[in-house]
């Protein structure tokens, strides 16, 4: 999550918050109205480069992608004239660009623009954390000022959906000063403090009437809704609970998005008791997740049981689950393990216990994790809930199981081919448990490549049921993410947000919003 989450979820924050408007009621005691609308975030990015993997679902405001997506998900063009060209092998897709765009510098764009942004992210010497999802591309040219064509390695469906990469000029590769073609500017960057953002006036869109964003960096859960009850933040993103004592304060909306974003166990498959199916599966039926959707949740969500989410077309139906903690202890009698004196089951000496880590300064992580030691105990499994930061977290994750999130309502290729392919075992955040499956590597293998989408969808029905069948994650909800915004504004369109929140979702079109009067 120094990759995805701290530049994914933290930019999608930036958005998140941005929902609201400077406008609206009096400014708060010590905050200036000046035009200028501060988000808090919940962590921090590693860079600002596109190229290295900054917001690459077209979140970001200091960039524009050849494609965007409306707040119903479907793709329309922005650099692009129009949706691409794509030949009849699916090999070649061509773009035509958008005539008169300026990068912030002034500096016209031109089709090279969009080649070297592709080129450079696919160079190993640059190790862009999203080069993997890529891989299809053979080359990128650019044959006259408004045409880009990608040669294709093999048809590749999502294509389309991976052009809402950002573009930055020919020969740069900025990580913290950038520069775009966006509605907003860069302006400064304080390390652990905030990103200042300004309004493009001379964006090809139209200006922005958010003149001012500045994002500040606030981890922890009850820190961000604590500022902005003070009125330092103007929105935020909160765990539902925490955002229920702002429903129905004047000058103060809470917005429910849904999303595709989920919450779960990443196990290590390495390990003796979690690498063992049959803890998985005995967890999996212990876990109450419409209580921890009443409960921990406030509502705001749906149990889960598998990586895609139900309310998307590929989401396969058989997929599902239910609570039963006699079937678990069954199960778990079945596998050799046998109650202890203190209730916890042993199995040839070894005890059925294990640590659950969760980001220290997630409290909606640190319940969940809670919820799941609580109805483990029960069976007879012991879990050690372990709050740690991100530092400490990375290098145990093959040891220790994580309470993770991730998800994406765009294309199934997006997050599972990284999470599940046994290539990407122990890279990163990526596939964190070293999970090996050849049948799931050649179904993944066989969604990214097929051109034919009856044929993708099979194959993505069946991996959902071998990662269920496995338990290579535990499942426990979807969430809804929960936005409070201080200040009305008009032309807010909820959408449906992925597990970053950069994209989709309510403030996707932030760079439109109007104070209301």
């Amino acid at each position: 999550m120094k990759r995805l989450i701290a530049l994914s979820v933290a930019f999608g924050m930036l958005t998140a918050a941005a929902c609201s408007a400077p406008k609206g009621p009096a400014a708060p005691a010590g905050k200036a109205d000046d035009g200028t609308f501060v988000i808090g975030m919940s962590s921090e990015f590693d860079n600002l480069s596109p190229v290295l993997g900054f917001s690459p679902d077209g979140g970001s405001m200091m960039f524009d992608g050849l494609m965007t997506r409306s707040p119903d998900l479907t793709l329309k063009p922005s650099l692009a004239t129009a949706p691409p060209q794509i030949s009849e092998d699916g090999k070649t897709v061509t773009f035509t660009l958008r005539q008169g765009v300026k990068f912030h510098d002034g500096k016209p764009l031109t089709s090279e623009d969009v080649e070297y942004t592709y080129e450079a992210l696919l160079d190993p010497k640059n190790n862009s954390s999203i080069r993997g999802d890529y891989a299809a591309i053979k080359e990128v040219e650019a044959p006259d000022p408004t045409t880009v064509v990608f040669e294709l390695n093999h048809p590749y469906a999502p294509l389309p959906q991976r052009t809402t990469l950002g573009i930055v000029p020919k020969g740069t590769l900025e990580k913290t000063r950038p520069v775009g073609s966006g509605p907003y500017k860069f302006v400064s960057w304080t390390p652990g403090d905030k990103v200042v953002l300004e309004a493009n006036k001379d964006y090809w869109g139209g200006a922005p009437a958010i003149s001012r964003l500045v994002l500040a960096f606030a981890p922890d859960d009850n820190v961000r809704a604590t500022r902005l009850r003070a009125g330092e933040f103007d929105a935020t993103v909160l765990p539902p609970k925490a955002a229920a004592g702002f429903r129905g304060q004047q000058g103060l909306t809470v917005y429910d998005a849904h999303t595709a974003d989920y919450r779960g166990i990443a196990w290590p498959m390495k390990q003796p008791v979690t690498g063992d199916k049959a803890i998985r599966k005995a967890v999996d039926l212990a876990i109450d997740r419409q209580a921890i959707v009443d409960a921990i949740l406030a509502g705001a969500g749906t149990p889960a049981y598998g990586p895609i989410s139900p309310d998307t077309a590929w989401h396969n139906p058989e997929v599902t689950g239910k609570t039963d903690q006699e079937a678990a202890k069954r199960l778990l009698e079945e596998a050799g393990y046998k109650p202890g004196a203190d209730g916890i089951r042993e199995k040839d000496g070894r005890r059925a216990e294990f640590t659950l880590m969760y980001p220290a300064g997630d409290s909606l992580r640190k319940e969940l994790a809670l919820a799941v030691a609580s109805d483990a105990k029960k069976i007879g499994i012991a879990v050690e809930p372990a709050g740690l930061d991100w530092d400490a977290i990375e290098p145990r994750m093959a040891e220790d199981a994580l309470i993770m999130g991730y998800g994406s309502p765009y294309d199934p290729d997006y997050i599972n081919y990284e999470l599940f392919h046994s290539k990407y075992a122990g890279e990163g955040y990526f596939n964190p448990g070293h999970y090996n499956n050849p049948k799931v590597d050649e179904l993944l293998d066989k969604g990214r490549a097929s051109a034919g989408d009856a044929e993708r969808k099979q194959a993505y029905r069946e991996f959902q049921k071998f990662i269920h069948d496995d338990q290579a994650w535990t499942y426990i909800v979807f969430l809804k993410h929960v936005y409070v915004v201080r200040g009305q504004y008009t032309g807010i369109t909820p959408g449906v947000d992925a597990h970053e929140h950069a994209t989709g979702g309510l403030f996707a079109t932030i760079h439109t919003w109007k104070p209301a009067a």
